[in-house]
């Protein structure tokens, strides 16, 4: 039986991949494409799937620029229901001769719309609904035989549909949380108009995942770059699963780790029966990080240790692949696609130096998002404190030192992050939170300890809430837990005499500084 399933088509939107979460969580399967792809390619697709609905996503470009991405006419042609959202919603009304013009009021963040007709992908939704923002562009007037289904104060046409044809354009962003009535609307579209079976969950990829390693490396060795943290775990596992006694787990100390981390991930893995390594590599990265103050450098030149110290480890068990733990926010933030905005290189991405040693580098999850790879990670069998660990950047520390890295800089740092953590976790609030830690500013600030003036430095605590990092919101921690923090730091690392709350929400921060 084939799979019912939505094609997404990627027109560079930060959201894109975080449409194909919405439409999975409603266990409809989807599949993420280019998004000039052919009707043949499609058609090909549709031997293997029952497409039942396309995506045309947001994205960076306006349908005006020279070279703006494209569709391919004979796709929109297809006998398929069509949903356009931001930039895919601008697209149909320019590819079908209606009115778009650059808007003199640009929308970004929490808006309201009024719904003028609550039909279709609008079935069951509100007068007034709270919904998310981000386009420059606006759609003054519908193609012919479209009908408006929606507007906001500055944007007079924010859905339309055909008159006859199940094709629909939606402006603002149905798949961010912030949008209330988001999931809703896609429940419209997946069931109602598309007509689809709730047929797929995501622990189902596993056999597909651990073969297609098996398919990639074949009887070769490969290493796996080994963290500690959920996504190199859960990759790890995969690739033990597929590739047994040819692969070994090699853990890099870069010395960027939390406190007693290195020996923590040491003390767990040595526990599984994989082939594991642990490599030494602090005054290694120190020495390259020496000087370096901008963000993107320290990524590149971490980037490029990891790889290079990777090798080292490759070349002595000969293995010729490097299996990663990548998954989509890595990328999608690294601007892997050819349309997406890079916000930040990811050392296991875009960090990666252009020569490399390895025939391959495989990336079982690079289509995830975390909270997928947790319930990947609770069905192969992971101890729950791995399940459970909140995310940490592969650069490490690194980029929670706002400029220069040094150790004495890593020191302070690491007793501010455990403090943070013990005070948050013995509130009880971890399990509501996705992130949580401190971060060390590059500026000093004057205070008073002991009755003299101390001119000293600032921590910035960051604590967020989010489903899969695409988007979050800082936590409205009780301020006796933020008292507890503060004074905790002050008093018990003498070189610190602020500490400041990060209450800026992504977007438009990024959830780490750096």
């Amino acid at each position: 039986m084939k799979l019912d399933t939505i094609l997404i088509l990627d027109f560079g939107g930060q959201y894109c991949h975080l449409i194909g979460r919405r439409i999975r969580e409603n266990n409809v399967y989807s599949e993420i494409l280019p998004h000039d792809i052919s009707k043949e390619e499609i058609v090909k697709i549709g031997k293997n799937r029952e497409i039942k609905g396309i995506i045309l996503s947001g994205g960076p470009s306006s349908v005006y620029e020279k070279n703006a991405p494209m569709a391919a006419k004979e796709v929109l042609k297809l006998p398929l229901p069509i949903l356009g959202l931001c930039y895919g919603h601008q697209l149909l009304a320019y590819l079908m001769k209606g009115k778009v013009e650059p808007a003199k009021e640009k929308e970004y963040g929490i808006s309201f719309a009024t719904i003028d007709k609550a039909v279709a992908v609008f079935k069951g939704l509100e007068r007034k609904e709270k919904i998310w923002m981000s386009h420059g562009d606006t759609v003054l007037s519908p193609p012919p035989d479209f009908e408006v289904l929606a507007h906001t104060q500055n944007c007079p046409v924010a859905a339309f549909a055909h008159k006859k044809k199940p094709i629909y354009g939606i402006q603002w962003h149905p798949e961010v949380v912030h949008t209330e009535s988001g999931n809703k609307t896609f429940k419209n579209f997946l069931f109602d108009i598309c007509k689809c079976q709730k047929e797929w969950k995501p622990v189902n990829l596993i056999k597909k995942l651990v073969s297609e390693i098996k398919e990639e490396v074949g009887k070769e060795k490969a290493i796996v770059a080994l963290s500690g943290g959920i996504d190199s775990s859960v990759a790890t596992v995969l690739a033990a699963s597929a590739l047994g006694k040819n692969l070994t787990a090699v853990f890099v100390d870069h010395g960027l780790l939390r406190e007693n981390e290195a020996r923590q991930v040491r003390e767990t893995f040595k526990k599984f029966n994989l082939n594991f390594v642990a490599l030494n590599e602090k005054k290694r990265f120190l020495r390259k990080l020496e000087g370096v103050k901008n963000p993107e450098r320290k990524r590149k030149i971490i980037g490029k240790e990891f790889i290079r110290a990777f090798e080292r480890a490759a070349k002595k068990v000969k293995a010729n692949y490097l299996v990663q733990g990548t998954i989509y926010p890595d990328r999608i933030e690294s601007g892997y696609a050819m349309k997406s905005e890079k916000i930040k290189t990811h050392h296991n991405v875009a960090g990666l130096p252009t020569k490399i040693r390895f025939k391959g580098i495989v990336e079982p999850l690079k289509d995830l998002y975390k909270d997928e790879v947790r319930l990947l990670a609770k069905k192969i069998g992971l101890p729950k404190e791995i399940i459970s660990r909140q995310p940490f950047p592969g650069p490490g520390l690194a980029v929670r030192i706002i400029g220069e890295v040094t150790d004495k800089k890593l020191k302070i740092l690491k007793k501010a992050d455990k403090i943070v953590s013990e005070e948050i976790e013995a509130g009880k609030l971890a399990k509501n939170l996705w992130q949580y830690f401190a971060v060390l500013l590059d500026k000093k600030s004057t205070g008073v300890k002991g009755d003299k003036r101390a001119y000293g430095e600032i921590i910035a605590v960051r604590v967020v809430e989010s489903r899969e990092a695409m988007t979050a919101n800082f936590a409205r921690l009780p301020y006796q837990i933020l008292e507890k923090i503060s004074t905790r730091i002050v008093n018990e690392i003498p070189e610190v005499v602020r500490v400041v709350y990060d209450i800026t929400h992504k977007p438009p921060s990024t959830i780490e500084w750096e």
